[in-house]
């Protein structure tokens, strides 16, 4: 029983990771994109580059310097080892899903803006009633692949010494139980079997081309 309470404890920090992140990350994204498009050169130069570092280095990576970096080179130690895993999240996150925006937002043809602004709608017009729901339709199945891998990445806040599940069931595995690290993997397959069967009943629901 107490084997049980560490790890339902644990992954408490793995879901407050998950829901911050998606909170955060899913609008940050967004406004990352619309500067990534903007015609502005210097402000869509400064935005492809921060998406081009954070892709291409590892979140594990990222997690060490948001923790130790402000305490190395400003003397000003993060207190919270949860506040910069939850930032480290953020801002890999919202750099993966810009590029899922920029890419559905582009995938829609261009003479549907065109069409919309025969018919007397501005560009923001355009995109809220023409071009969004369209995109929508095209991310869900990308953004929800991207969200169940936040899932399993939460773990990885262990490095940092944030207490999530697989940190719990590490500490039992030293007392020699075994079974607390393997049944880590219910929970996990739990999540991502409820995600699974969301995204499925949303992408059912958007795809209104189907009788």
């Amino acid at each position: 029983m107490e084997q049980w309470l560490s790890l339902f404890e644990g992954f408490k920090y793995n879901l407050i990771l998950f829901f911050v992140t998606i909170l955060c990350a899913v609008p940050l994204g967004l406004l990352i994109t619309f500067c990534s498009m903007s015609k502005f050169k210097p402000l869509s130069f400064v935005s492809k580059l921060f998406v081009w570092i954070i892709r291409g280095t590892p979140l594990m990576l990222q997690l060490f310097v948001i923790y130790y970096a402000p305490g190395i080179l400003f003397d000003m130690p993060m207190r919270s080892r949860l506040m910069a895993a939850m930032i480290a999240f953020i801002v890999n996150y919202a750099a993966y899903f810009s590029e899922i925006y920029r890419g559905g937002i582009e995938s829609i043809p261009r003479g549907q803006y065109e069409a919309g602004q025969v018919l007397g709608l501005t560009k923001t017009q355009v995109f809220a009633k023409i071009v969004l729901f369209q995109v929508i339709k095209r991310i869900v199945p990308p953004m929800g692949n991207e969200i169940m891998t936040l899932v399993k990445d939460t773990s990885l806040a262990r490095i940092i010494g944030v207490g999530e599940i697989i940190m719990s069931a590490e500490r039992f595995s030293k007392m020699g139980l075994i079974w607390p690290l393997f049944s880590t993997g219910l929970f996990f397959l739990a999540m991502c079997g409820i995600l699974t069967l969301l995204f499925g009943k949303l992408e059912k629901k958007l795809d209104y081309y189907k009788a």
